[in-house]
């Protein structure tokens, strides 16, 4: 029923339902209901009101459908690299045209055009069920106390030169959670004007390997090295870098101590490169280190020819609110080609080389490398030292190989945290509490009486003990409760788990699971529109959200099923020539 057949039918029925009796309202409200689709409340509420024009909310119409939300999940899943919106709607275009040339996606023109009229405010709409969290680590940067004096110190205020070559510089230790011993490190470089990022693995953390990385930088970078800006830690601030610089004519500065915003670029790159590619764990050995350099090769192509990236330009504070501008994302490579003090030899070769890459290989190479990396690099275990042993009885510590490890764990991330049951093992750490001590008692209590609740068990203690226990000890009992019945009930069902009533959702989730095992590209509006029909007056669009957030569960409990979304044509043309070799 369209807007204006619903206002006329409430004019119609208004005086009707006014002037009749209790049983004839009943059934005009019935009606009304059943024919408009309207809540019951809300259906009394307009009978009864005294507006004659009724203002009915409008469903604004969806512009970008699921065909154009799968092409941009596709693409930036395939070619992407998960980038933030504002990076991705300017290299959108030129990531769909390198896709269709290689073969891996075909698009109409008008879908091609309603992509590229995307904002980014669209795009993280469409992408947000798909955003992931990255981890942060920790430092290992220690101070050089040799030759400070003789290296200039810059801020990041200070660096205003647009010319292309300077850089800076930073170590990425890959320890674990430990540092001790011998692992594996990354130096990033990153230059101020272009932002082209290079990285080299290194084997340790010496001087002399960081000079071999940075003339390893200075051969694949498409300009001579200007500047070198590091912090103050011992692997830079040292005779031998300060000799290397000199012999080629860099500019060496360093940054003030403890001021993480003087090298606010490298930083940046640090999380957004490094850690994102790599992670968090602690690897070892020369196989390893050959591996992350294999894998850097080929990643430095994928990050300076096709991840954008933002220049702040200007900055302003008005009061405790501060505006900052920023120039549009373009990736190193167009600010390469936009510079007019790198050679044109330089960026004819970079114009050749970038005809020749395709996004999709160098993304499925990187996840493969990725893994084969993973694998075979040595994580770090905590075993107990030589001391510890020789208490236990042992005279001489057991040699540990890469062989005679357990076989390396996925990444770990920052937001991995134990269950709730594994962060409190009822184990006492420090001084013993009052609790302790009275426990034994609360335990005879439950042997009686296994259902007492955590509030009644502290109510009990409060009148045996009068004013030595609080309120605000109701979660503890509750922790060393739970852990006593699955000590002795295990399996049990206490029924403190369900909460909230029953929905009208629920009673007809089996039907949509059995719509959604049919057809799961459903969405959560046609879905409400089929229970509409089903139902009459049953089901209400406010109900919306409710259906979205269940299907949004049902599908990442059935993502395997829903494999065919990413694997087939996205386009209702014909299907798209096979990969390139």
């Amino acid at each position: 029923m369209s807007k204006g057949a619903r206002r006329e039918l409430l004019l119609t029925l208004q005086p009707q339902y006014r002037e009749a009796a209790w049983t004839s309202k009943q059934q005009i409200l019935d009606g009304f209901v059943a024919a408009t689709g309207y809540d019951r409340k809300y259906a009394i509420s307009l009978l009864n009101s005294d507006v004659k024009t009724v203002a009915v909310r409008r469903e604004r119409g969806r512009r970008y459908g699921d065909d154009i939300r799968d092409i941009l999940l596709h693409v930036w899943r395939k070619a992407g690299n998960s980038l933030c919106s504002k990076r991705l709607v300017p290299i959108l275009p030129t990531l769909i045209a390198k896709m269709e040339e290689f073969g891996h996606l075909q698009v109409s023109d008008e879908q091609k055009a309603r992509l590229g009229s995307l904002s980014a405010a669209t795009v993280d709409r469409l992408l947000k069920p798909e955003r992931a969290k990255h981890p942060r680590g920790r430092g290992t940067t220690k101070p050089g106390f040799l030759i400070k004096k003789h290296v200039p110190i810059r801020t990041f205020a200070d660096w205003n030169d647009a010319k292309p070559g300077f850089l800076e510089a930073d170590l990425v230790a890959h320890c674990g959670d430990n540092v001790r011993g011998q692992f594996l490190n990354t130096l990033t470089a990153t230059d101020i004007s272009t932002t082209w990022t290079e990285t080299v693995a290194l084997l340790r953390r010496s001087e002399a390997d960081v000079i071999n990385g940075l003339t390893e930088i200075q051969s694949l970078l498409p300009f001579a090295i200007l500047g070198v800006d590091t912090d103050n830690g011992g692997e830079f601030i040292n005779y031998t870098l300060v000799e290397w610089c000199k012999k080629n004519k860099v500019t060496f500065t360093r940054a003030r101590e403890y001021k993480k915003n003087d090298q606010c670029h490298v930083e940046e790159k640090n999380g957004s490169v490094v850690r994102r590619l790599i992670g968090y764990d602690r690897y070892e050995g020369i196989e390893s280190w050959q591996l992350l350099s294999t894998l850097y090769r080929v990643y430095r192509l994928y990050v300076n020819f096709f991840q954008p990236s933002f220049k702040l330009l200007s900055k302003s504070r008005d009061g405790a609110r501060v505006y900052r501008r920023y120039d549009k994302a373009l990736t190193p490579f167009e600010r390469v080609l936009d510079s007019g003090t790198v050679c044109e030899e330089a960026k004819k070769r970079l114009r050749r080389e970038f005809k020749l890459l395709d996004p999709v290989l160098l993304l499925s190479e990187i996840e493969r490398l990725q893994q084969e990396f993973w694998q075979t690099a040595t994580i770090f275990r905590e075993y107990r030292s030589s001391n510890d042993l020789q208490k236990d009885g042992t005279e001489d510590a057991p040699v540990l190989t890469g062989e005679s490890l357990p076989p390396p764990s996925p990444r770990r991330k920052r937001n991995d945290k134990p269950a709730v049951s594994q962060q409190h093992t009822g184990k006492k750490r420090g001084r013993g509490t009052i609790l302790d001590e009275v426990w034994p008692e609360v335990c005879d209590q439950l042997k009686e009486d296994p259902s007492l609740s955590r509030t009644k068990i502290l109510a009990w203690l409060q009148q045996r003990y009068p004013k030595r226990f609080k309120r605000t000890q109701v979660d503890t009992i509750g922790r060393k409760l739970q852990l006593w019945r699955d000590e002795h009930h295990p399996g049990r069902d206490w029924g403190t788990k369900k909460r909230g009533r029953e929905t009208v959702i629920d009673e007809v989730w089996t039907e949509i699971c059995d719509e959604l095992e049919k057809n799961p590209i459903l969405t959560a509006r046609q879905i409400m529109e089929m229970l509409c029909q089903r139902y009459p007056g049953k089901f209400r669009m406010t109900q919306l959200t409710t259906v979205f957030q269940r299907l949004k569960k049902w599908r990442m409990k059935n993502i395997q099923s829903l494999s065919l979304l990413v694997e087939e044509p996205l386009s209702e043309a014909a299907t798209p020539s096979p990969t390139r070799a």
